[in-house]
């Protein structure tokens, strides 16, 4: 399994970025996927999920900004991040997972977004 996460960098307060995620060696359709958070210090966070069914849910903090999207015919998952803040500045991480599992899933690689005030 291979989750490819891309789309970080550096970006002015207020600004956007995309975030993509292309997976493979697994059923796309059958997982769950969701974007985590980390930065320096800090536990890893949930921010946006993604269900199999399209439903999705956010952090507090990016409620309103942040929009979480999936294609299952590509196998990808994306996160457009709006009206970005200095907060948000942390490695992003795209995670699939079987709504039924104990374990925390697949992680992908992380891609560092920067928002600079």
């Amino acid at each position: 399994v291979q989750l490819q996460a891309s789309g970080g960098g550096l970006v002015q307060a207020g600004g956007s970025l995309r975030l993509s995620c292309a997976a493979s060696g697994l059923p796309f359709g059958a997982f769950d996927m969701a974007w985590y958070r980390q930065d320096p210090g800090n536990d890893r966070e949930l921010v946006a999920r993604i269900r199999t069914d399209g439903s999705a849910t956010y952090a507090d903090s990016v409620k309103g900004r942040f929009t979480i999207s999936r294609d299952d015919a590509k196998s990808s998952v994306y996160l457009l991040m709006d009206s970005l803040k200095p907060e948000d500045t942390a490695v992003y991480y795209c995670n699939a997972k079987r709504r039924f599992w104990v374990a925390s899933g697949y992680w992908g690689q992380g891609t560092q977004v920067t928002v600079s005030s």
